[in-house]
């Protein structure tokens, strides 16, 4: 009969998913998990059903996390992003497609327009496939208070969708052939693959530099300002590492000592790139690995593209 510990360890990667997906926060969704360890091994009874249990502890945590995390996001300076995800720790072969589709940039921004009730109710029922007994015990509410609330967090969800969806296939080709145009530096070559109204956003949180309000619209601005930075940045030992993040094509950005400056998704749709979001903020990148001094990067990066 296996312990407690490694009945725990076997439910941690849902564990860790659910919470991530409803924090969007890779440290604090790990505080959650260590927490719901805490009080289970402190439960003098065991439950009938670990994973109902531990689902449940796990996603009240969060959602008393979040509460608390909305306050510090309305005083956040410049946008927002979710913490990176490298990888997702759960799978189930079963619900691949919801599971990759949900820990998206996209899908997790359309999630913090949900409030916490409504969003761990979301993730339990259509991501992680939870029946509403299981959803009901885990959020405090009635079986149909929780049908409700995961009625209108779907409208909120599909009404923020992107209409045209790409294949995960041609993502990843677009981006290999992006990212390579990325590295030449060249407009021309750059606009071929980004939409007319793309946007370049950048999350610093005023600990990082940043351009302008963080936001760049339009294909020809942004390839600018991409081809302005590719080659002096390449000059001085970067180097851009293509990377799937948030279940997206993306790529991590090091300095020349292999510290993380920054990481990029791209949002994908209708065979040309809709979004590219960056995460420059330093304390989201700290999971990731060693962190750069980005305002030295970018004046070594402004000082090379002069010369």
């Amino acid at each position: 009969m296996p312990t407690r510990d490694q009945e725990f360890e076997q439910l941690r990667p849902l564990l860790s998913s659910i919470a991530y997906r409803i924090l969007g926060s890779v440290s604090e969704a790990e505080d959650a998990v260590q927490e719901t360890w805490v009080r289970y091994a402190a439960s003098p009874t065991q439950p009938a059903s670990v994973k109902a249990f531990l689902s449940a502890v796990v996603t009240r945590i969060s959602i008393d996390v979040l509460r608390s995390a909305r306050r510090r996001r309305e005083e956040y300076v410049g946008p927002w992003f979710p913490e990176p995800l490298l990888s997702d720790p759960y799978e189930d072969p079963e619900r691949a497609a919801e599971l990759a589709d949900s820990v998206s940039m996209a899908a997790l921004l359309l999630l913090e327009r949900l409030s916490p009730l409504e969003r761990a109710a979301f993730v339990l029922r259509e991501v992680f496939g939870f029946g509403f007994a299981e959803v009901a015990a885990a959020v405090g509410r009635s079986e149909t208070a929780c049908r409700q609330l995961v009625v209108r967090a779907r409208r909120h969800m599909e009404t923020g969708r992107t209409r045209f969806v790409a294949d995960q296939r041609e993502r990843e080709e677009l981006a290999v052939r992006f990212f390579e145009a990325f590295k030449e530096g060249a407009i021309g070559n750059l606009m071929e693959f980004l939409a007319a109204d793309v946007q370049l956003v950048g999350d610093a949180g005023g600990k990082a530099p940043q351009w302008g309000r963080g936001v760049v619209t339009g294909a020809g601005n942004v390839a600018r300002m991409l081809a302005a930075l590719a080659v002096p940045f390449a000059r001085i030992g970067g180097v851009v590492e293509p990377h799937e993040v948030n279940g997206q094509p993306g790529a991590i950005f090091r300095d020349r000592d292999g510290r993380v400056v920054n990481t990029w998704t791209l949002d994908i749709a209708d065979g040309q790139i809709q979004a590219i979001r960056a995460v420059v903020n330093p304390d989201k990148l700290r999971h990731v690995g060693p962190v750069a001094d980005a305002w030295a990067v970018v004046r070594d990066t402004g000082a090379a593209r002069r010369s």
